[in-house]
């Protein structure tokens, strides 16, 4: 069953309030109350699991009373219980009141992945140099390799984020980690690049001209824009549902990093056609992916919401 776990601290005059409105709540259970066991701060502490579907709306009574501002609230999610109740709850509640993703967790996710350390412009320059090495030596392991290292759609996702909430300091933010990070990548590839060449290290095929790898990756076309659109849709699905193994899928089906390991690559080898074309396509792949991300954040909250009323209507 799909549970999440409340832990709060309240100041003891509100106390009272919090713990009727979790009693009051039929998708509450196993509520715990401890007077005075908290420290720093000093208060209360209710703890309860809530049925997942209705922790958005417990979440936003909880900070209508303010438990968020005089006291804390931690939520975690539930991995497994032993409840013959809990049973009992779940299979008498709709679908949509078992499963709606708790969005205030969804949003934390997405902030905590967008924070630009300088491990994110390790990790862009590293997988850069990885897509190099693919390109020059016709490797597509070694591409997918570089798409998996790559961390740029934590950004891109909190870019969509921050669209969505209108919030234009996480917007900037995004957009100039992904531009110094990628500038850094390019021409930090393009001096590596640079040495192959003067080396003769590249593959005697990429040297003749042989390129299926590049070529794929500097033109842009109709099935780029699929795949950067389902993969935009998919990538926030899987944020939202926590499915892991769907992220890693839209990590590795986005012309990204390829495309900016290809524009270095091809300015060192002095091929200016397909350095742009591959410019064309990390610019269109990004757009896409932030637009796409934006509007799925947008639908997804609309369809849990008509869900939850429609399942909530009959039963009222």
């Amino acid at each position: 069953m799909d549970l999440i776990h409340f832990r709060m601290v309240t100041p003891p005059e509100l106390t009272r309030r919090t713990v009727d409105l979790l009693t009051a709540d039929g998708h509450v259970l196993n509520l715990v109350v401890c007077e005075s066991a908290a420290r720093a701060p000093d208060g209360d502490t209710v703890e309860c699991d809530v049925v997942k579907g209705a922790a958005n709306g417990v979440l936003g009574g909880l900070r209508a009373l303010g438990v968020d501002r005089t006291g804390s609230i931690a939520v975690d999610d539930v991995e497994m219980m032993f409840s013959q109740r809990a049973e009992r709850l779940e299979a008498d509640q709709p679908s949509a009141l078992v499963h709606t993703p708790l969005w205030a967790a969804v949003e934390a996710h997405i902030r905590a992945e967008g924070t630009y350390l300088p491990s994110f412009y390790l990790f862009l320059v590293v997988a850069g140099i990885i897509g190099s090495v693919g390109i020059m030596t016709n490797s597509q392991i070694l591409i997918v390799a570089a798409m998996v290292v790559g961390p740029e759609y934590n950004a891109i996702a909190g870019i969509a984020l921050g669209l969505d909430r209108g919030n234009r300091r996480r917007v900037r933010e995004g957009l100039r980690a992904l531009s110094a990070g990628f500038l850094l990548a390019i021409v930090v590839t393009f001096a590596f690049a640079v040495l192959v060449r003067a080396a003769h290290l590249e593959s005697e095929a990429f040297r003749l001209g042989v390129r299926p790898v590049s070529h794929l990756i500097d033109t842009p076309d109709f099935f780029s824009l699929v795949v950067a659109t389902l993969a935009g849709i998919v990538g926030i699905v899987s944020l939202t549902e926590a499915r892991a193994s769907a992220l890693l899928g839209v990590f590795i089906s986005v012309t990204t990093i390829p495309a900016a390991s290809d524009i270095a690559v091809s300015l060192a080898f002095a091929d200016g056609s397909e350095a742009w074309g591959s410019l064309l396509q990390l610019l269109l792949n990004v757009v896409v992916l932030v637009l796409v991300g934006l509007l799925t954040l947008r639908l997804q909250r609309r369809f849990w919401r008509r869900a939850r009323a429609a399942a909530a209507g009959p039963r009222a």
